[in-house]
C-alpha cells in the first residue's frame, strides 16, 4: 500500500467525519471514538489552513464500490428519518442520559415479542397438542403487531431502538449475576431481551427483500451481536460480513469479527468475502496480532499503514502488542512510554503495558503508571489491572485480586482480569478459583493462550495429567512457535507414560525455539529453547535424554546427554562466526547433571577413564561434587582391582 494521493486522502477524511458522525448518532461512541482519532492522525499538510477535511469531496474512482460515503441512499430512508426526526432525537437523550427503556419505548412502546424465537426453534416433541397451537396463536400476534410497529420505523431509529434493549438487558444480566465468582456468576444469568431482538430483527430481514429499501449495514451488525452471544458464530460471522460490506467504517462491525475468529485459517477463510479497501487492511492486521501472528509480513503491512496515518495511537499501539507477543519487551515498553508521554490521558490497552512492566519488573514505573491512570480514571477497567498488577509485584496478592474484581464488576467481559486474577489465585494456592478464573477467561475470548496455559498449570498442581495436556495443547496450537508451550506439552505426555508423543514435543519446542530467536530477536533465560547464537537449550535436550531412557534406549539417550554438554561451548568457531554467535552457556545445573550421568554410563560400561575425566571436571565446577568424589573412588577401586 502506496501513500495516498491528495484526492484520496480527502475522500477517505470525508469517509471517516461521516463515520464519526453515523456512530455518534447511533450512540456507538467506542467506533465513533476510533474513526475520530484516525481522522485525526493524517500528517499536517505544509499549507493547511485550518481545513483537513471536504465532506463535499466526489467519490471518484478512486474507492471501490462497496465504500459508501452517506448512510442514507434510499428516498424511503430518508422520507422516514425526517419524520421521525424529533422523536429521534428525544430517544437519543434518553440513551444519552443512560435511560435505556424511555430510549427503546419512543419507537416501541410495546412488549417485544419474546416467545417468538423460543416457539420456532424448539424440536416438534417439546411441544405437543393445544399447548403447541396456543403458542402458535400468541407468537402469530405478537409478531404481527410488532412487524406494523417496525415496518413504519427508519433503519436508524430500529437500530437506536433495539440497541438501547440490548444495553439494558446486558445491564440488568449484571445486576443479577451479583458478585464476581458467585454463585449466579459465569453462563447462570443470560440476558433476557435477545430473543426479542432476535425475533424483531429476523422479522425485519425477512420482509427486506419485499420491502423496496435497501440496507445499511447497522441492522446486521447488532444481529451479529445478538448471534454471537447466542453462540451462534458461524451465522454472526456471516451477518457481521454483511455489515461491513454495506458500511465498512463501523469499526464496531470490525472488532465483533475478530473476536469470532479463532485461527488463522479462518481469517483466510473469509479474506475473499471481505470489502477491498482500507478498513478491510486494518481489520486484517489487528486481527492478525490478536492471533499471534508475528511475522515480518504484518511489521511491514503495519509500516505501509502507518505512512498513512503517522500519529495513530491505535496504530503505534499495535505495533507495541506486536513486540509484546515475541516477547521483544524493550521494544514494546519502549512504544508504550512514547504513547504515554504523547497521551497521558490515553488508558486504552495501557493493562498490556502494565503487564510488560511486570514482566520487566520495571517497579518504579509500574508505580507511576498506576498513579497516573488512577488520577484519568479510577473507574476504568484498565486502571484497576495496572493496579492490581501493581499490587501483584508487591506480593500483596489478596490486594491485587480486589483490583481484578474491581475491573470485572466495570466490564465482566474484560479479558485481562479474568486472565491476571487466575494467575493471583495460583499464587495463593486457590487452584479451584484459579480454575474458574481461567474458564471465564477462555469463554471470554477462546484465543487468549495464558489462560489455557494457566489452566493446564493449575490441573498440574493438582496432579491431575490428563487434563493439563489438553489445555496445554490448547495453548500450543494457538502458539505454535513458543517453545515453553511445547515443552509444558512435553512434561504432560511424560507423566500420563506417553514416551515417544514427549519426545516429539521436546523436539517440537527445539524447533519452535529456533523459529521462535530468530524472529523475535531476543530471549529470554530458559524459557526460550533456542538461547542465541544457535545454542539448543540444555533442559529441553536433557529432558529428551530421560524420556529416551524411561523406554531404555541407551544410545539415544547418551547421544542427547552430549548435546546438552556440547551446548556449554557452544558451535564450533565457523559455525558461530556465520551465525553471529559467541561462547556457549556455560556450566549449569543441567549440564552437570547430564555430565554426571555420562559419567555414571561410562563407568557402567567399563570406559573408566572417560568417566574419570567426567567426574573430575564435576569436581572442578563444584557441582554434584560428592557424587563425582564418589564415582572416582569407584572407578579407582575398579582399576586397581585389574
Amino acid at each position: 500500500m502506496s501513500a495516498l494521493a491528495p484526492a484520496e486522502e480527502a475522500q477517505l477524511k470525508g469517509q471517516l467525519q461521516d463515520a464519526v458522525v453515523a456512530c455518534t448518532e447511533r450512540c456507538l461512541y467506542n467506533s465513533a471514538k476510533w474513526a475520530a482519532e484516525l481522522l485525526n492522525s493524517f500528517p499536517a499538510a505544509p499549507d493547511d489552513d485550518g481545513s483537513d477535511t471536504d465532506v463535499d469531496s466526489p467519490m471518484s474512482g478512486h474507492t471501490p464500490p462497496q465504500t459508501p460515503t452517506h448512510i442514507t441512499r434510499d428516498a424511503t430512508e430518508q422520507r422516514l428519518e425526517a419524520r421521525e426526526a424529533h422523536k429521534f432525537l428525544l430517544a437519543k437523550t434518553y440513551f444519552d442520559c443512560r435511560e435505556f427503556d424511555r430510549c427503546a419505548a419512543v419507537f416501541l412502546p410495546g412488549p417485544l415479542p419474546k416467545g417468538a424465537v423460543l416457539a420456532t426453534n424448539l424440536p416438534a416433541a417439546k411441544t405437543k397438542g393445544a399447548p403447541k397451537a396456543k403458542a402458535r396463536v400468541s407468537t402469530s400476534t405478537a409478531s404481527s403487531a410488532t412487524a406494523d410497529v417496525v415496518a413504519g420505523l427508519s433503519q436508524k431509529s430500529l437500530f437506536l431502538a433495539l440497541y438501547a434493549k440490548y444495553i439494558v438487558g446486558e445491564r440488568r444480566m449484571n445486576e443479577d449475576s451479583e458478585m464476581i465468582l458467585g454463585p449466579q456468576d459465569g453462563g447462570v444469568m443470560l440476558n433476557q431481551e435477545l430473543p426479542g431482538i432476535s425475533a424483531v430483527l429476523e422479522q425485519w430481514f425477512s420482509a427486506l427483500p419485499n420491502s423496496g429499501r435497501q440496507s445499511q449495514g447497522w441492522l446486521e451488525y447488532l444481529y451479529g451481536i445478538v448471534l454471537a452471544k447466542g453462540k451462534n458464530d458461524k451465522l454472526a460471522i456471516d451477518y457481521l460480513l454483511q455489515s461491513v460490506q454495506q458500511y465498512p467504517f463501523n469499526w464496531g462491525a470490525w472488532e465483533e469479527l475478530t473476536s469470532l475468529l479463532g485461527t488463522n485459517e479462518e481469517l483466510q477463510d473469509i479474506a475473499q468475502q471481505l470489502p477491498r479497501n482500507l478498513m478491510s487492511f486494518i481489520f486484517h492486521i489487528t486481527t492478525s496480532q490478536e492471533l499471534y501472528q508475528v511475522s515480518a509480513e504484518v511489521h511491514h503491512s503495519l509500516t505501509q499503514l502507518m505512512s498513512i496515518f503517522p500519529a495513530s495511537a491505535f496504530l503505534k499501539t499495535q505495533r507495541a502488542l506486536l513486540h509484546y507477543h515475541s516477547k521483544d519487551f524493550d521494544e514494546a515498553e519502549r512504544i508504550f512510554s512514547d504513547l504515554l508521554i504523547t497521551d497521558p490521558y490515553r488508558l486504552d490497552k495501557l493493562d498490556h503495558y502494565s503487564n510488560i512492566l511486570y514482566v520487566m519488573e520495571m517497579r518504579p514505573k509500574l508505580a507511576f503508571l498506576a498513579q497516573t491512570a488512577t488520577a484519568t480514571d479510577k473507574f476504568r477497567p484498565e486502571t484497576c489491572c495496572v493496579v492490581g498488577n501493581y499490587f501483584s509485584l508487591k506480593s500483596e496478592h489478596e490486594k491485587a485480586v480486589m483490583y481484578f474484581r474491581r475491573a470485572l464488576t466495570l466490564d465482566r467481559d474484560f479479558l485481562s482480569a479474568w486472565t491476571l486474577m487466575g494467575h493471583e489465585f495460583v499464587e495463593m494456592k486457590n487452584t479451584h478459583a484459579a480454575i474458574e478464573s481461567y474458564r471465564r477467561a477462555v469463554d471470554t475470548n477462546r484465543k487468549d493462550y495464558r489462560a489455557w496455559y494457566g489452566l493446564g498449570q493449575t490441573y498440574e498442581v493438582l496432579e491431575m495429567h490428563s487434563y493439563a495436556l489438553f489445555y496445554h495443547q490448547r495453548a500450543a496450537a494457538l502458539r505454535p512457535f513458543d517453545p515453553k508451550l511445547w515443552m509444558a506439552v512435553g512434561q504432560c505426555f511424560g507423566k500420563v507414560g506417553k514416551i515417544m508423543n514427549g519426545i516429539r514435543a521436546y523436539k517440537r519446542a527445539l524447533v519452535a525455539g529456533s523459529y521462535y530467536n530468530a524472529d523475535a530477536g531476543s530471549s529470554f533465560g530458559g524459557a526460550e529453547a533456542v538461547l542465541g547464537g544457535g545454542i539448543l537449550d540444555p533442559e529441553v535436550l536433557y529432558q529428551i535424554a530421560l524420556l529416551y531412557e524411561r523406554i531404555r534406549n541407551m544410545a539415544e539417550c547418551s547421544a542427547y546427554m552430549e548435546l546438552v554438554l556440547a551446548q556449554e561451548e557452544g558451535p564450533d568457531d565457523d559455525e558461530a562466526g556465520s551465525e553471529g554467535g559467541g561462547g556457549g552457556v556455560g556450566v549449569t545445573p543441567t549440564t552437570s547433571k547430564a555430565r554426571l550421568w555420562l559419567a555414571r554410563y561410562e563407568y557402567q560400561r567399563g570406559m573408566y577413564q572417560r568417566a574419570s575425566e567426567l567426574a573430575n571436571e564435576l569436581c572442578q565446577d563444584n557441582f554434584e561434587v560428592e557424587d563425582a568424589k564418589a564415582l572416582i573412588r569407584d572407578v579407582r577401586a575398579r582399576q586397581e582391582a585389574h
